[in-house]
C-alpha cells in the first residue's frame, strides 16, 4: 500500500489539532501511570502465583515506583517550585498533583509492605527460602557472622562525621545508609552518616546445618535449602558500635533518598556527544532530590535530622515498613526452586527458519514474528548469518538496550572481522542505559565498526536492521523491523512483533532513514514507511480522518490501537471526533492513557483495556478498517509527544493479506482477555474484568503460548 504525499506534511496547525478546550476529557498523565504500577502490585498480590513469580512483581513493582519518582515526580516536582502553571492536557495543578500522588504512594506502598510482611515473607520461610533479620539467627550463626564481618565487611566501611568541620555528605541516588546518633564519654551528642557498600553482595547466605563455609561463599547462593538469607545492613546495623569506638550509639535508621534523574544534555553546546552523555551519568548521581525513604521506626530525632540536611517537605518523606531498595529482591528469583516459579517458557521456531535459504525465504514473502511466542533465535540468526554470509556486504543497526553479552553486538563486530560495511547507530541517551550503551560503542569502535551516536536533539528509537546482499541477478536489501529492542534476554518476557522483508520500497525506505541518522540528509517522505518526527503524526491523524469519512459512507468503521502509552492530546481528540461520528474504538493500552473513555457524547464509543501478565505487553499496533481493506501498522512508536515531536520512530505498514489477517486475530483475542485485562472506566478507575458465569475464561497470553510456544517442564 503506497502511503499517499499528503501523510507526509507537518502536523496542522488547524482543526484537529488543536488543542481541546476542556480538561474533563483528559485524565492526568501521572495518575494514570499510578495505576498502571497498582495493576503490577495486583499481580504480586496474586496467591494463585507460585511465590517466587509475587516476589518477581513485587520487585517490579518497586523498580517501577522509583523511576516514577526519579523522571516524573522529579518534573512535577520542579514545577511546583518555580510555580510554573500546569502543563499537563487536564490542567491539575503542579501541587495538587504532588498531593494526589502521595495519597496514591501511600496507599499502594501499605498494601505492598502488607503483603510481603505478613504473607509473602512467612509463605518462602516455609518453603525453604529464609531471609531473615539478625535476631532470627542461632548463636553458632552469629559466631559465625561475626568472622564475616569482621574480615570481610569493617575494612571497607568508611563512617562519616557530620559536625561544622565535617559538612554533611553527598548522598548518592538509591544508595543504602545509615544516619546514627551518637554520645560520647563526655556526654556530646554527635550525627555520622555510613554508606552500606555496593560492591558486595546484599545477600548473605548463612549455613543452618554446616559449621565450614568460605567468606567468598557467602554472597549470592543458587541452593537456599540449606541457607538463612541475612541483607547485609541488617549485619551492619548489629555492629555499628565497632565503628566508633569511644561513643555510644544511642540511635540509627536505614534510609535511601531518590534524586532527580532527567537531567538535560546540552546536546548544542557539547563538542562530543559521547563526553557529554559520559557526564550526564555522573550528574545523574547527584540530582536534586526528590524522595527520601527511611526506615520504620527511626526516630523523629534522626528523620528531622535527615529532612533538614536534605532540604526536603515532609511530602517528600516516606517512612517503609520492610526492606529499603525492594527492587534489589528481584536477585532472589534466580535461586533454584523451580517449584516456586511458573514453569519455563520456550517461544517456537517456525518452519522457514528451520531449513532451506532464509533469504530466499524472505524474498519469496514477509515473514513476521511474535515474540516471546516465536523465539527470538530467528532474530538473532537472521543478523549472525548476515555477518557469516559471504554475499552481504553491508550491515546496518539501531541499537537502544541491546543489555549485557549482546550476540548481535558479537555479530556486528563479526561482520567487520570479515571485511563487511558495517554501521551501528547506537542511542547514547537511552535512560539508565547510558554507561552500558558507551561500552558497547567503543568496543564497536575499536572492532572498526562505523559507529553513529545518534543526533542532536532528538532521540533515536526506531528498530532497524538492514542487511545488503550481492546476489546472481543484483544487489538485494532485506530488513527487519520490529517494535522492541535488539535484546536477547528481554525478548523472553517482552511481548513484541518483528518483520522481515525483501519488499524494495520498504528497504528503499530503511536505507534513507540510515542515511538521515547518520548523515546529513533531510527526508520528509518515505515510500511506505511512517517516520517521526516529521510524518507520523499527520499519518495518523489522516488515517482516523479518513476511517471516520468512510464510517459516514459505509458504516463500519472500525478503529484498532494497542500500544504502551497514550498521551498525544491531537490524536486522543481525532479518536473523539471518531467516536462520535459512530466509528467504534477499541483501544489497549498497557500503560499510561490519558483518553477518558465512555464520556456521553464524546467517548462513549471507545474501550480502553490493559493486560498486566505473565509477559510485559510491548508491542505497538495500529488497525483501521478502510472498509474491509484493511490497514495495518506496526513499530517503535507510542502516542506520546515525545515519540511523534523528539523521537526518530518508525512504523511500517503490513502489505500482506495473510499477515494482516494474522496480527488481527491476534488483537482480537487480546481484545476478548477478561482473565488478565483491566477495563478503563469514564472516571478514571480500572476494573478487573472476569469471566461472566456463562463465559469462557479468555487469557490471550496462555492462547497465544499454546498457539505459537511451547513449555518445557
Amino acid at each position: 500500500m503506497n502511503i499517499p504525499a499528503r501523510y507526509q506534511e507537518p502536523p496542522r496547525t488547524g482543526g484537529e489539532t488543536d488543542d481541546p478546550d476542556c480538561p474533563d476529557l483528559y485524565l492526568n498523565r501521572e495518575i494514570n501511570w499510578l495505576d498502571f504500577d497498582a495493576k503490577v502490585l495486583d499481580e504480586a498480590a496474586d496467591t494463585r502465583l507460585p511465590l517466587l513469580e509475587q516476589l518477581k512483581f513485587l520487585a517490579i513493582f518497586y523498580n517501577n515506583l522509583d523511576e516514577f519518582f526519579m523522571v516524573r515526580v522529579a518534573n512535577i516536582l520542579r514545577q511546583y517550585r518555580s510555580g510554573a502553571a500546569s502543563s499537563s492536557p487536564d490542567r491539575m495543578t503542579p501541587a495538587k498533583q504532588l498531593a494526589e500522588i502521595r495519597r496514591r504512594a501511600l496507599i499502594l506502598l501499605a498494601r505492598a509492605q502488607e503483603h510481603w510482611r505478613k504473607r509473602l515473607a512467612p509463605q518462602l520461610v516455609e518453603r525453604g527460602v529464609r531471609l531473615v533479620r539478625y535476631g532470627d539467627l542461632s548463636e553458632k550463626q552469629r559466631r559465625f557472622l561475626d568472622g564475616y564481618f569482621r574480615n570481610e565487611i569493617y575494612p571497607i566501611l568508611t563512617p562519616q562525621a557530620i559536625d561544622p568541620g565535617h559538612p554533611f555528605p553527598t548522598i548518592s541516588n538509591t544508595s543504602l545508609n545509615f544516619i546514627i546518633r551518637l554520645r560520647s564519654r563526655d556526654g556530646v551528642t554527635r550525627f555520622a552518616r555510613l554508606k552500606c557498600p555496593n560492591n558486595v553482595s546484599r545477600f548473605i547466605f548463612v549455613p543452618r546445618n554446616k559449621e565450614a563455609k568460605t567468606y567468598a561463599s557467602l554472597g549470592f547462593s543458587a541452593n537456599v535449602r540449606d541457607d538463612d538469607i541475612l541483607l547485609l545492613e541488617d549485619l551492619i546495623g548489629e555492629y555499628l558500635g565497632a565503628l566508633f569506638p569511644g561513643n555510644d550509639v544511642v540511635g540509627a535508621g536505614l534510609f535511601r533518598i531518590t534524586r532527580n534523574t532527567d537531567v538535560e544534555i546540552e546536546e548544542d553546546e557539547a563538542d562530543d556527544l559521547l563526553e557529554a552523555v559520559k557526564d550526564l551519568v555522573e550528574q545523574r548521581r547527584f540530582g536534586d532530590v526528590v524522595r527520601l525513604e527511611i526506615a520504620h521506626g527511626t526516630s523523629t530525632e534522626l528523620s528531622a535530622f535527615l529532612t533538614k540536611r536534605l532540604g526536603l517537605q515532609p511530602f517528600q518523606v516516606y517512612r517503609i515498613k520492610g526492606p529499603l531498595a525492594f527492587s534489589e529482591l528481584m536477585a532472589l528469583y534466580g535461586v533454584d526452586r523451580p517449584a516456586l516459579k511458573e514453569t519455563p517458557f520456550y517461544g517456537g521456531l517456525p518452519g522457514v527458519f528451520q531449513e532451506g535459504d532464509l533469504y530466499a525465504h524472505i524474498r519469496n514473502r514477509d515473514i513476521l514474528l511474535y515474540h516471546p511466542y516465536d523465539s527470538f533465535v530467528p532474530v538473532l540468526d537472521f543478523i549472525r548469518r548476515s555477518s557469516e554470509d559471504p554475499g552481504v556486504i553491508a550491515i546496518k543497526q539501531t541499537l537502544y538496550r541491546v543489555g549485557n553479552d549482546s550476540p548481535i553486538v558479537r555479530a556486528l563486530i563479526e561482520a567487520r572481522r570479515r571485511g563487511k560495511q558495517v554501521t551501528a547507530v547506537v542511542e547514547l541517551k537511552a535512560r539508565f542505559d547510558e554507561e552500558r550503551n558507551i561500552t558497547w560503542a567503543e568496543e564497536m569502535e575499536k572492532a572498526g565498526v562505523n559507529v553513529v551516536y545518534g543526533l542532536v536533539g532528538m532521540k533515536i528509537h526506531a528498530k532497524l536492521c538492514l542487511v545488503v546482499r550481492r546476489e546472481t541477478d543484483g544487489v538485494t536489501r532485506y530488513a527487519h523491523i520490529g517494535t522492541g529492542n535488539y535484546n536477547a534476554s528481554t525478548a523472553k518476557t517482552y511481548t513484541d512483533m518483528g518483520l522481515l522483508t525483501a519488499n524494495p520500497d520498504v528497504c528503499a525506505d530503511v536505507t534513507d532513514l540510515f542515511n538521515v541518522m547518520t548523515g546529513y540528509a533531510h527526508r520528509e517522505q518515505y515510500r511506505e514507511l511512517l517516520v517521526s518526527p516529521l510524518s507520523m503524526r499527520s499519518a495518523l491523524l489522516d488515517l482516523i480522518r479518513n476511517e471516520t469519512t468512510l464510517h459516514r459512507q459505509f458504516g463500519n468503521g472500525e478503529i484498532i490501537f494497542k500500544c504502551n502509552q497514550l498521551v498525544d492530546k491531537h490524536l486522543i481528540r481525532a479518536l473523539y471526533r471518531a467516536s462520535t461520528a459512530g466509528v467504534r474504538v477499541r483501544l489497549q493500552v498497557r500503560g499510561i492513557c490519558c483518553l477518558r473513555p465512555g464520556v456521553p457524547g464524546i467517548s462513549e464509543n471507545i474501550e480502553v483495556t490493559s493486560i498486566v501478565g505473565r509477559f510485559l505487553e510491548h508491542a505497538r499496533a495500529y488497525w483501521f478498517r478502510a472498509n474491509g481493506e484493511g490497514c495495518l501498522y506496526i513499530g517503535s512508536a507510542d502516542l506520546m509527544p515525545r515519540n511523534l515531536d523528539r523521537r526518530i520512530e518508525v512504523l511500517v505498514p503490513i502489505l500482506d493479506p495473510e499477515l494482516r489477517s494474522l496480527i488481527r486475530d491476534i488483537l482480537e483475542t487480546h481484545l476478548k482477555d477478561n482473565v488478565q485485562a483491566w477495563r478503563l472506566r469514564e472516571d478514571g478507575a480500572y476494573q478487573r474484568l472476569t469471566p461472566g458465569k456463562d463465559d469462557e475464561a479468555v487469557n490471550a497470553q496462555d492462547i497465544m503460548a499454546l498457539r505459537y510456544g511451547r513449555e518445557h517442564a
